[in-house]
C-alpha cells in the first residue's frame, strides 16, 4: 500500500520563543486549554513509549489524567507490559498529537509510581464499570476468549453488587517527571517550528531545533 501521496501543508501563525511561557508545564496548560476549546476527541490521549531491559521499545495510547508541576500522571495495571518495562527501565516518552491544530508535544523523563493515596483518589472517581474491569482484566496477559473475559467481569460485578469497588493492589498510577519537553507547530513547506525546554539551573532553557 503506497502512502507517500498523503500530505498536509500546515498553515498556522509562526511559533516564536517569545510566545512561550518560561515554564513548560504552564505552556502545556495553555495549549491544552486551546485543544479543549476545539472540542477534539480525547485531548488527553498520548502515545506512551517505553523500553524494557532489552532496549526494545513499545508504544501505545494512554489517557493522561494529570499534568501538574510534578509531572504527567497515567494509570495502569502494575503487571501490564508497560508497567513491566517501566520497572526494568524507568524512563519513557509521551507524545500528544493534536493533528487538527497542527500541534504536538513530546515529553521525555523519568517515571515512578504515585502514592497509594493518589491512586485511591483517582480510582474512586472512575465509572463503576471501569473499576470492575480493573479487577476482571489481567492486563496484557493472554485470555482464551472474549467469553472468558466477559465471565470474569460478571463474577466481579456479582461479588461487588451493592458494594463499593476498592482499588486492586496491582493497579495504580505512574508519574513521568519531565526532563525534556518539545512543542511542535506545523508550518508550510515542512519548515515546522520546534522549541524544546531542557533543565538549566533552577529553571528551563529554551532552544529552537531545525525541523
Amino acid at each position: 500500500m503506497e502512502l507517500a501521496h498523503l500530505r498536509t501543508d500546515y498553515e498556522a501563525p509562526l511559533l516564536h520563543r517569545a510566545d512561550l511561557d518560561p515554564d513548560p508545564l504552564r505552556q502545556f496548560a495553555r495549549w491544552f486549554d486551546e485543544v479543549q476549546r476545539s472540542e477534539l476527541v480525547e485531548p488527553n490521549a498520548a502515545v506512551l513509549a517505553t523500553a524494557g531491559a532489552d532496549g526494545r521499545p513499545s508504544a501505545r495510547h494512554v489517557l493522561v489524567k494529570m499534568a501538574v508541576a510534578s509531572g504527567f500522571v497515567f494509570f495502569t495495571n502494575y503487571h501490564s507490559r508497560k508497567a513491566r518495562q517501566i520497572e526494568a527501565n524507568p524512563f519513557a516518552s509521551l507524545v500528544f498529537a493534536w493533528a487538527p491544530l497542527g500541534r504536538q508535544v513530546i515529553v521525555e523523563g523519568q517515571v515512578s509510581k504515585v502514592s497509594g493515596e493518589e491512586s485511591d483518589r483517582y480510582f474512586a472517581q472512575r465509572p463503576r464499570g471501569s473499576r470492575l474491569s480493573s479487577w476482571a482484566s489481567a492486563q496484557s496477559h493472554p485470555v482464551a476468549s472474549r467469553a472468558e473475559l466477559d465471565e470474569a467481569y460478571a463474577k466481579v460485578a456479582e461479588r461487588y453488587a451493592g458494594l463499593d469497588v476498592p482499588r486492586p493492589e496491582d493497579w495504580g498510577g505512574y508519574r513521568l517527571e519531565p526532563q525534556r519537553i518539545e512543542f511542535w507547530q506545523g508550518q508550510a513547506s515542512r519548515l515546522h517550528d520546534r522549541l524544546v525546554y531542557e533543565p538549566s539551573g533552577s529553571g528551563w532553557r529554551i532552544e529552537r531545533l531545525s525541523p
